[in-house]
Formats: structure tokens, C-alpha cells, sequence
């Protein structure tokens, strides 16, 4: 019943076991540990900081509710990735609407060098096509392409069939390949495949 790590490090079983007896400190040790991973896919999924933090607010609650009946079926990480997953799809039901991930400029100025602009051009492009997929298809491309999960972890997350997740990301894939090439093609393409699988 350990808890593996983003990258695949051990949460000593004390800190796991003294969390699921309410120990605040070792809570705070899970907390640290996976917030990165948590935060990113919380990010992507809602596109703005701070519903991110008010949705991760809401995840810890939960996991620190629920941490005394985790029975260690799967992962610690892969029980937290689930909990902030339909958190955020709650999040965004609740709102009624996708909310585009804001731009956001690097916070210091790039090195000397080749022009960057080509590289910052090509990263705003998948940015851009990717904050408007389905909230479904972002979490399948962050979770297997960014977090480097594989389909059985990913359905897993996502509560659907490993199937799904590769027909998502097939989808995914599809739709941003066509907007990296420059192609008019039709979000609407990608939520009517997502909405027949």
C-alpha cells in the first residue's frame, strides 16, 4: 500500500500510515509530494490559476477525508490523479462553460542564441489547440503524453475503459497534428468523436 511518487519515488509507509490516521505533518508530506503532478493536470483541465487552486483546495480536503478507507487497489498516486480529475470535471459541469488556459509570457528573458520566436510559435500553436479540446481529451494528453502514465493507469484515473483512453488520445493527437500543420479543422470534429466513444 505504498505510495509511489510522480517519478516514481516511495512515500515511506509511516508517512502513508501515520496520514491515514489523521496526522496533519504527514498529510502535508503527501500534499508535497504530488502537488506538481496534481497541479498540472488540475491546470490544464481549468486553465486558470486560481480555479486550480481552489479545485486542489478541494482535492486535499478530499483526500484527507478519504485517506482512512483507501484500501491501496491502486496507487496513492493514482487514487489523488482520480480524486483531482473529477474534481476539476465537477469544477467545470458546475461552471457550465470551458474556460481557455490564459496566456502566459515566460517570466525571465530567453538566452541569446537562435531566434526563439520559431520554438515559442510552435509551443503557443499546441498550447492553443489543446486548451480547446474536451476536458476529457486534455486529461488523456497530459496524463499519457505529459505525465507519461500508461493506458491501464490512465483509465484508471479517468474511471473508463483503456480503450477510451486510446481513442481519445488517437483523437487528440489527430486534432493537434492538423493544428501545428496550419488545417481549419473543427474542434467540433473532436467532442462529436468524444461524445460517440
Amino acid at each position: 500500500m505504498r505510495g509511489r511518487g510522480p517519478e516514481g519515488g516511495e512515500l515511506p509507509e509511516a508517512t502513508l500510515a501515520a496520514a491515514r490516521s489523521g496526522d496533519m505533518q504527514a498529510f502535508t508530506e503527501i500534499v508535497k509530494h504530488y502537488d506538481r503532478r496534481l497541479r498540472v493536470l488540475a491546470f490544464h483541465l481549468l486553465g486558470d490559476p486560481y480555479a486550480t487552486d481552489d479545485a486542489l483546495q478541494d482535492v486535499y480536503l478530499k483526500a484527507f477525508r478519504g485517506l482512512p478507507d483507501f484500501e491501496g487497489r491502486s496507487s496513492l498516486g493514482t487514487w489523488l490523479t482520480r480524486i483531482t480529475y473529477t474534481t476539476c470535471i465537477d469544477h467545470l459541469r458546475r461552471t457550465a462553460r470551458l474556460v481557455p488556459v490564459p496566456e502566459l509570457e515566460p517570466a525571465d528573458r530567453l538566452p541569446e542564441g537562435p531566434d526563439p520566436a520559431d520554438d515559442l510559435s510552435d509551443r503557443r500553436c499546441v498550447r492553443d489547440a489543446l486548451r480547446r479540446l474536451p476536458p476529457e481529451q486534455r486529461a488523456v494528453v497530459v496524463l499519457v503524453g505529459v505525465q507519461g502514465l500508461d493506458y491501464e493507469q490512465a483509465a484508471e484515473v479517468l474511471g473508463v475503459p483503456s480503450g477510451t483512453v486510446a481513442s481519445r488520445l488517437s483523437t487528440a493527437r489527430r486534432v493537434l497534428r492538423s493544428a501545428l500543420r496550419g488545417e481549419d479543422q473543427q474542434i467540433a470534429v473532436a467532442e462529436r468523436e468524444e461524445e460517440s466513444s
